[in-house]
């Protein structure tokens, strides 16, 4: 099922929106937009994509933490039937690119737009959805609307997230007009699918037009605490230092150690980085006493993020009895890696196939909304390319072709699903 789409208005629906929390730079290919959760920006940008449902035929829908749905209920579809969904989010890291997230949620939308202009008959109503908060710059740590949506996350728990002037989720989205009651389920769709981009150069590097995840990766945070001596930098001897830093350091080769040694021998795709240090009392004549690290493990297997965390716990107790220091070691976040849906994977091949395009299989190394709808219903999440791999950075960008592309797949995927 071949369904071309109008790639200058999808373009047009992009360039609109990167508008919308516009930062300017002296060089010119530089598009940066910073769009926070409860900002003047998002509001506007929130406004406009209801906006454009409301011009596509949609009927609009807003959950309590601003979850935007946008449903399109053709004359084909039973409309008690459960719908196919697609979409991503609006909101960005500060100064972000102009594609990651918004590509999604206008490329669903054009999609639809695509099989209503192409007389598509679809069994089933087609849903367009933006998740609230996906890059957590604002209010939690990612994933917020969709975690929310899924029941990962209580939606009182999320109200009541402050942001850094002590605002909380609630008030913020019930300033901006977008705090609503209505009910977004996802584990009443039938299916989901997340288009985004790559943030990688597989698929530029294959010359692909899209990519198909097999499996979204799994995360691990953990913090680690190191405890030495603070001193005196000029009057403590060297050999009477009980130094947290000069541990932390080496704390910090074990983690890259261990993740080359799992890359070399169980899994390629496995990464370890340590990404955070905070070194107290933090000045130049201090011998450090304390050491905070955080510790991001991911890999789309399970077992080879237990090798690495459990060479973290190793390197600790090891600097226990070799330096002196005490440590500590928690795992405040953790999920698994979650595999995308063969039967939804299966239809975007065959879209690809028939409109032409050049798919090929991949994960991601990164997290999407997906991982969190897959828990309650089936989903699937494609990539179009990224230019050099770069993302929440200005310099991202995906070229209009490849949107477009990528968005053929889509829509042809799509509409497969909802006229099972």
């Amino acid at each position: 099922m071949d369904l071309p789409v109008d790639a200058d208005r999808l373009r047009a629906d992009l360039e609109a929106n990167a508008a919308f929390g516009r930062v300017t730079y002296e060089a010119p290919e530089k598009l940066g937009r910073t769009n926070l959760t409860g900002s003047a920006a998002n509001r506007a940008a929130r406004d406009r994509l209801v906006e454009r449902f409301e011009d596509a035929g949609l009927e609009v829908a807003v959950d309590a933490v601003g979850n935007l749905v946008g449903t399109w209920v053709p004359d084909s579809a039973d409309p008690d039937a459960a719908p196919v969904a697609s979409g991503s989010h609006l909101d960005s890291v500060p100064e972000g690119g102009i594609f990651d997230g918004p590509l999604g949620v206008y490329a669903a939308l054009e999609a639809v737009r695509a099989m209503r202009d192409a007389g598509v008959e679809p069994a089933r109503p087609v849903a367009v959805v933006s998740f609230t908060e996906e890059e957590g710059a604002t209010f939690g740590s990612g994933l917020l609307g969709s975690s929310v949506a899924t029941g990962a996350t209580d939606a009182d728990e999320a109200l009541a997230f402050e942001d850094g002037a002590g605002e909380t989720l609630g008030e913020a989205l019930g300033r901006i007009g977008y705090r609503g009651d209505d009910e977004i389920d996802p584990a009443s769709w039938a299916a989901f699918y997340e288009l985004h981009i790559e943030q990688d150069t597989v698929l530029e590097e294959a010359g692909a037009d899209v990519g198909v995840v097999t499996t979204i990766t799994g995360i691990t945070h953990c913090e680690a605490t190191i405890e030495g001596e603070a001193n005196h930098a000029g009057a403590t001897a060297m050999g009477d230092r009980t130094d947290a830093l000069a541990a932390a350091s080496e704390f910090v080769l074990d983690v890259e150690a261990a993740a080359n040694e799992v890359v070399a021998a169980e899994s390629d795709s496995a990464v370890g980085t340590v990404g955070s240090l905070s070194v107290s009392p933090n000045a130049t004549n201090v011998v450090p006493g304390r050491v905070e690290a955080g510790v991001d493990v991911r890999d789309v297997t399970r077992e080879s993020m237990e090798t690495i965390v459990g060479a973290a716990r190793d390197s600790l107790a090891r600097l226990e009895r070799e330096r002196g220091v005490q440590t500590a070691f928690e795992r405040p976040f953790d999920v698994a890696p979650t595999p995308m849906d063969d039967r939804l994977r299966d239809a975007a091949h065959a879209a690809a196939e028939s409109a032409g395009r050049t798919a090929i299989d991949l994960h991601s190394g990164a997290a999407h909304d997906a991982m969190r709808v897959a828990a309650v219903t089936d989903a699937s999440l494609l990539f179009a390319p990224s230019r050099d791999g770069i993302s929440h950075n200005p310099l991202e960008w995906t070229d209009w072709r490849d949107c477009a592309a990528a968005t053929d797949v889509l829509a042809g995927a799509l509409a497969r699903v909802a006229t099972e």
